[in-house]
């Protein structure tokens, strides 16, 4: 880890800057969705209630009042867009003219910038105005600022028509396929969030709040009401992650029965939920010892504290995206005989499905690989 003693001045000014582009970015989707309120507040609130992620993430908004540094959020976003254009054209006059306003408009909104932000942002020159020091760090946070505005507005406008995604954990599977999606169908705008579990999502799809949603179905006592539909897409194999000082680190595979006297470790496994059927079960066919974790220990916090400890293991999916620190050495094992796999599904509601679902489909269909032996795998019984 850095040592943050020798933490100097210029890294100061980069945590500052950071600090108030967070605001800036916080304050534009709060804007944008007092805007919205009128139009759908139904809407508004789940999407507040879903977490953020990739393309569409959401943001925890609330007011915020002017601190120390001058840094407030109490500012337009038109006069974000002033302040960009004014740096693209040089000129206030000129600036004036693409806004269809007055030269006296547009330096007041740019005084007015200034002042929430407790800097300068242009000095005066012969030829027109040129960017301070601190202008020049708050130009591209600006345009990520505006383009962030739009997308918000875009997101929940009437005529929205992004394909809404739930791909419930931000380091699952379902999330790394959703992306590999946008890099395929650059065509297709979507929205990717992220719901608690399955009774959330069948809720959400049947009020129209998302079209598609990724699950494991149907989990004992959780039916999929007729009104929803489901295929699934995927078996995801199940690996062991054990430090490398761990019994069983330089082994190729293991096998369930190994695991038997082995502490195994789980965060996010919310009790009613379909991921935490999944492990109690498997837990129970194969004698696991399998302990779910307070929801306050994140993941990041489990894979240092595995990484600390050669007693200690999780389970995780192959193709999960999860990063730690390279001097821990973490070691991803395949586990068999037989090879557990989480049974994820593709949701979607009838009889209405959105325009872009089938291509959401097809893309399933073929990037999706095909389940090992049906013999050589572990799913619930449930699982469909």
């Amino acid at each position: 880890m850095p040592n943050r003693d020798r933490v100097g001045v210029d890294d100061d000014l980069v945590v500052d800057r950071v600090a108030m582009v967070l605001r800036l970015l916080r304050h534009a989707v709060f804007t944008c969705r007092r805007q919205c309120a009128d139009h759908d507040q139904h809407r508004v609130a789940t999407q507040a209630a879903a977490r953020p992620l990739g393309r569409g993430r959401r943001f925890s908004c609330c007011h915020h009042t002017r601190t120390s540094h001058g840094y407030g959020c109490g500012m337009d976003l038109e006069n974000v867009r002033t302040f960009l254009v004014v740096a693209d054209t040089g000129r206030f006059q000129e600036a004036a003219t693409r806004l269809a306003t007055t030269q006296q408009a547009v330096s007041k909104r740019v005084a007015t910038l200034e002042r929430n932000l407790g800097v300068r942002l242009f000095e005066r020159t012969s030829r027109g105005v040129e960017l301070t020091f601190d202008g020049q760090a708050f130009l591209l946070p600006a345009r990520e600022v505006l383009r962030v505005s739009q997308r918000a507005e875009a997101s929940v406008g009437p005529g929205r028509c992004a394909l809404r995604v739930d791909v419930g954990t931000s380091t699952g599977v379902a999330s790394v396929l959703i992306r590999r999606f946008g890099h395929a169908q650059p065509g297709v705008d979507f929205d990717a969030v992220s719901l608690s579990d399955v009774n959330s999502a069948v809720m959400a799809l049947q009020s129209g709040e998302v079209d598609a949603s990724f699950r494991a179905v149907a989990a004992p006592e959780h039916p999929l009401p007729a009104g929803v539909a489901s295929v699934r897409v995927l078996d995801e194999p199940i690996q062991l992650l054990v430090s490398p000082e761990h019994c069983l680190a330089k082994s190729d595979s293991v096998t369930l029965a190994q695991l038997v006297d082995h502490r195994i470790w789980m965060t996010g496994i919310v009790p009613g939920t379909e991921r935490a059927a999944y492990y109690s079960d498997l837990s129970f066919q194969f004698g696991l010892t399998v302990e779910a974790l307070d929801p306050t220990f994140g993941l990041e916090e489990l894979i240092g504290t595995i990484a600390d400890t050669p007693t200690l293991a999780t389970l995780v999916e192959t193709h999960s995206e999860l990063v730690w620190p390279a001097h821990y050495g973490l070691k991803r094992i395949p586990v068999t005989d037989p090879v557990p796999v989480y049974p994820l599904s593709l949701l979607w509601r009838r009889p209405e499905p959105h325009q872009a679902l089938d291509v959401l489909r097809s893309f399933l269909g073929a990037v999706c690989t095909a389940a090992p032996d049906a013999d050589s795998i572990w799913t619930p019984s449930w699982a469909i």
